[in-house]
């Protein structure tokens, strides 16, 4: 396979790649003899099930053989792209999780890049330790929903224990900056004015060619000066990612989503949707010892219920009688899973996207369907831009004192039209304490009332989910969107991706 540092480290989605493999697997299929299908992947021809094997769980000679050509063709597949700019237009505004900048200037291009660099990306890896009960060591071409959901957890985690408005001290490292900016309808553009490379270059085996003067701006070497305080804050930095690394006990890593996700009927090598990841990373936050003043509350039936979340966060307030004086309050990070159209977009939700994506306390949306899962952070005009869990790099040992953190972090901003985006998706958001969960219900349902269709995307109601007929707080991996008379009718649901839209 190519071999690709991380400092030039570029990704595309597999779509192209997707259709190859397909074609190449009917013309296999063509020249085989009749074979029975098994799982998700690939065929085996029928034989006697071996009982000791399936009592202990272990996968058959057949399985091992599938998964290793599986993983062989993903690592090819997944482990090289190609090199391309994304472009930005100076006169409108990047949104980025809450933080707005007009790319008009050099000092906001900086600090758009520090905001970008600084999110933690989380990708296909390869060569980790063997997942159990399976014969998989690694996740390229059936994780990438896993992954957006570790990048969703790790922005809430990155809001939860790092300063505000924290900046990665070492993006500078990060000098293979791919993206532009261009003025709209300007002769003189020719595919956009390139943003030139800041900090000091590393080593590269392709060091690529500077602009000559007339072609560009002058290249400038001012950086922005190092804060002491997120200097300070790297041991944490490297500490939570250490949490989500490719290790059997990592407390979020892929070996523990993968087991907790086993409780709702998935394996390695399944699909995981959005509903069901959310739940999968409530219970594994609820499961850690590391966080124990954090909790993860997932919306049923789109309905975030108050009092569900605040007695998720106030325990105090299940004891009876409840004790007013009582100032404990753990954070929150609230997930909403939704779906936004049937099988596409439905273009009256934009706006609302658009607003939900300004909101500070949103930490991002993760969304998409099998083999193409993105995690979206925000927009610009009528493009989302998202990080890309579809690219496949050697494991990192998060274990070796100071480990690289590069691979970690992106440099390549992405955008892709709203329209296709997946409607199948879920929300996410963060409260610190009481006052700001408040404050995000309030700022969430204004951003919810601009959508064009009579009923919004999801609601907040008073009271506890039991009070609709539903069950506990989070209790089951329902998403529907119902009428506020018929709240009570879905609790029976098995399906973690079935959807009732209006």
């Amino acid at each position: 396979m190519n071999s690709v540092s991380p400092s030039t480290v570029q990704y595309i989605g597999g779509v192209m790649q997707d259709e190859l493999v397909e074609s190449r697997r009917q013309q296999q299929q063509q020249q085989q003899q009749p074979m029975e299908r098994q799982g998700n992947f690939g065929l085996r021809p029928p034989q006697s099930p071996d009982p000791s094997r399936e009592a202990a769980g272990e996968p058959d000679e057949m399985d091992k053989l599938k998964a290793k050509l599986m993983s062989a063709w993903n690592n090819v597949k997944y482990g090289w792209t190609v090199k391309s700019k994304t472009s930005f237009n100076k006169m409108s505004p990047v949104i980025v999780l809450g933080q707005s900048y007009v790319l008009n200037s050099e000092d906001e291009v900086e600090r758009f890049r520090l905001a970008f660099v600084s999110r933690i990306w989380l990708t296909y890896r390869r060569e980790f330790p063997q997942l159990e009960g399976s014969t998989w060591t690694t996740d390229c071409g059936w994780g990438c929903m896993l992954r957006s959901g570790q990048m969703l957890l790790a922005q809430g985690l990155l809001v939860h224990l790092m300063p505000r408005d924290w900046a990665w001290p070492d993006a500078q490292q990060l000098t293979d900056v791919d993206l532009e900016v261009f003025r709209p309808r300007s002769p003189a553009r020719a595919g956009g004015v390139p943003i030139p490379s800041f900090g000091s270059p590393r080593g590269s085996n392709t060091p690529e060619k500077s602009l000559p003067s007339e072609q560009g701006p002058k290249t400038s070497q001012k950086k922005r000066p190092e804060c002491a305080r997120d200097r300070l804050a790297e041991p944490i930095h490297r500490k939570l990612v250490t949490w989500f690394g490719d290790q059997p006990r990592a407390s979020f890593g892929v070996h523990q989503l993968v087991e907790i996700g086993k409780s709702s009927g998935k394996k390695a090598g399944d699909w995981y949707g959005p509903s069901i990841v959310a739940h999968i990373l409530r219970k594994a936050v609820s499961k850690t010892s590391a966080l124990h003043n954090l909790a993860v509350y997932v919306a049923q039936d789109c309905t975030v219920y108050k009092e569900d979340v605040a007695r998720l966060c106030d325990p105090s307030r299940s004891q009876a009688p409840p004790d007013p004086s009582s100032q404990a309050w753990k954070s929150v990070i609230i997930l909403v899973p939704v779906r936004l159209g049937g099988e596409a977009l439905n273009p009256s939700y934009i706006e609302c996207v658009k607003n939900i994506l300004k909101l500070e306390c949103c930490i991002g949306i993760i969304g998409g369907k099998p083999k193409h899962s993105l995690y979206f952070i925000g927009f610009q005009d009528e493009q989302l831009l998202y990080l890309d869990p579809h690219y496949c790099q050697p494991v990192v040992d998060v274990t070796q004192v100071n480990f690289s953190l590069e691979s970690f972090h992106c440099s390549s901003p992405k955008k892709m039209p709203f329209t296709r985006m997946d409607p199948s998706c879920t929300i996410g958001f963060y409260a610190k304490n009481k006052k700001d969960f408040e404050s995000l219900c309030s700022a969430v349902h204004v951003a919810l009332s601009s959508s064009e269709e009579k009923y919004p995307i999801f609601t907040f109601v008073e009271g506890q989910g039991q009070d609709y007929g539903l069950e506990g707080h989070s209790s089951g991996p329902a998403a529907h969107i119902l009428p506020p008379g018929n709240l009570g009718r879905s609790n029976n649901r098995r399906n973690s991706d079935e959807f009732v839209f209006l």
